[in-house]
């Protein structure tokens, strides 16, 4: 059973020209259907994020700011990052749809949940907006699971460092944030020494990965640093930031993955999942519509075993070399806390 949660398509919330733009929901949604799912398909509308959940991320101070900024018209936040008069409302209601997500599977017992909404959330920081995103859609659901006492890993696998989702669980025991994207790259974060503050030495694993990167790799850093760490953790909840501009064809970045690659990775973090009805995706970022599309409906099939993944996996790209680098600057990290 697949619960998709939105779609947010956020039509007003719209830079002309900006590459995170509604047309990218479209996409997604249009990879949804590929999968013609009938009755194991079901779409549920989303909630605006209540104040309590998102004071556990951003401070009152910058959420009253983007109030102000949105209610003023909007415009450029910075460089990359825009807000409309709509964009307040919107950004809430994206922030919300992981909540939601939550309390349906809790109600099932069983499938994954899928949260189609945009605009994207993980390089939001607790005081400031950045990277096309203004409030940490995936933060807001897992610091509300934390505070009830569960264990969250967050599995980032978009092209670029999820800076702001590091920097809020920097020091938190109960998440596990794990990336992998492409070095160097946007936002410049994401180093394999960084591990996590002093109560919560670990608790972040970064893999950097260079330009040219394909699947096997990231396959390969799953397997041999990811899994152990997961492991060790012991998640109740998996959450997964799903960008897919890490896809050969997007033209934000140069890793080489292909749909077949994101449908092994989501079958890979699927096994991550303590029990039945704990995993959630987000969507994060991912700009070439067509991989947008394809992608999607690669991700999802092989969590519902509804068809093929369209593209074969891809092989003979840059990194493994790389990979025994991590693991030894992640060790020491670790050995710089002792």
């Amino acid at each position: 059973m697949l619960v998709v949660v939105g779609p947010v398509e956020a039509g007003e919330h719209l830079e002309v020209g900006h590459p995170e733009r509604p047309a990218r929901m479209t996409a997604v949604m249009g990879g949804i259907a590929d999968l013609h799912l009938g009755s194991d398909l079901i779409v549920v509308p989303t909630r605006r994020a209540g104040f309590e959940q998102l004071h556990r991320v951003h401070t009152p101070a910058y959420l009253d700011r983007l109030r102000r900024f949105s209610a003023q018209g909007g415009g450029l936040l910075d460089s990359d990052t825009y807000a409309t008069g709509a964009s307040w409302e919107e950004a809430r209601r994206s922030a919300g749809a992981g909540l939601v997500a939550i309390d349906v599977l809790r109600e099932q017992g069983s499938g994954v949940a899928f949260v189609a909404t945009r605009p994207p959330g993980h390089h939001a920081l607790a005081d400031r907006p950045m990277g096309f995103c203004l409030l940490n859609n995936v933060a807001v659901t897992a610091a509300s699971l934390v505070a009830v006492g569960e264990r969250v890993v967050i599995i980032d696998w978009d092209v670029h460092h999820g800076n702001g989702t590091q920097d809020l669980f920097w020091d938190e025991p109960g998440v596990l944030y794990v990336s992998t994207h492409q070095w160097p790259s946007y936002p410049g974060t994401g180093r394999a020494a960084e591990v996590g503050g002093p109560r919560a030495r670990g608790t972040t694993l970064n893999v950097p990965l260079p330009e040219g990167a394909t699947g096997d790799v990231v396959h390969q850093a799953f397997e041999d640093l990811v899994g152990p760490a997961v492991d060790a953790f012991r998640p109740t909840w998996v959450l997964v930031s799903a960008g897919f501009d890490a896809h050969r064809a997007d033209p934000l970045a140069e890793l080489a993955l292909s749909a077949g690659d994101f449908a092994d990775l989501a079958r890979t973090v699927a096994d991550f999942a303590p029990e039945p009805g704990r995993l959630v995706l987000f969507l994060e970022g991912g700009y070439d519509l067509g991989a947008l599309r394809a992608s999607t409906a690669a991700t999802l099939g092989a969590l519902v075993g509804a068809g093929p993944s369209g593209e074969l996996p891809t092989t003979g790209g840059p990194g493994r070399d790389q990979l025994r680098q991590v693991g030894e600057l992640r060790r020491r990290g670790l050995d710089q806390l002792d």
